[in-house]
This record gives structure tokens, C-alpha cells and sequence, in this order.
């Protein structure tokens, strides 16, 4: 369980991350090797969750979408300075219990 939550956040991170330097790069005029290295992060971004041992694709990104949504609350708040509201964490929460029905839930 610990490296599913770790393979996500680094996925997440890698997703984020990677499209921020390609925002950087087209919205706000920074240095084409900001596209590069974000290009290339978003490479690597595609590769981390097939590391999962889930055995469903779909099951995996449905519930990386989760993780996702947290990580870019945080990202918002940590990068841009926008701090979230009661609506954000809410919303991440319900994200997070999601996931983890997804995940984890007794199946027969």
C-alpha cells in the first residue's frame, strides 16, 4: 500500500510539475528549455504508474485522479500563493476517500 501511495504522488508530482514548466514556458515567456525539461517530465509522468501493481489501467488512473486533485490544491498553495478555502479541502477529501474505495475496497 505504501509504494501505490508513493508511486502516485511521484506521478502526480511528475504531472504537475511538468505542466507547469511547459505553462511557464508558453503563458509566461520563459526559455524554450523550459518546454523541453516539462516535456520530458511529462515523459516520465507516463511511465511511473504503470510501476503499480494494479492489475486494471483504468482502476489506476481513476484513482491517480484522486491523488491528483490533492496534489494540485496543494501545488496551487505551495507555488502560486493561493491558499485554499473550506470548498478546496472538502472537495480534496471527498477526492481521497474516493480513491480509496477505489483501491482498496473487499472485492469478491
Amino acid at each position: 500500500m505504501l509504494t501505490a501511495i508513493v508511486l502516485f504522488i511521484v506521478a502526480g508530482l511528475a504531472e504537475i510539475g511538468g505542466g507547469y514548466l511547459v505553462w511557464l514556458w508558453l503563458r509566461e515567456s520563459k526559455s524554450y528549455w523550459y518546454g523541453i525539461w516539462g516535456g520530458l517530465i511529462l515523459v516520465l509522468y507516463g511511465i511511473i504508474p504503470t510501476l503499480q501493481n494494479f492489475p486494471s489501467f483504468g482502476r489506476v488512473y481513476a484513482a491517480y485522479g484522486g491523488v491528483f486533485v490533492v496534489l494540485a490544491v496543494l501545488w496551487g498553495w505551495w507555488v502560486d500563493k493561493k491558499v485554499p478555502d473550506l470548498y478546496d479541502w472538502l472537495g480534496a477529501a471527498i477526492c481521497i476517500v474516493g480513491v480509496s474505495v477505489m483501491l482498496w475496497a473487499p472485492r469478491t
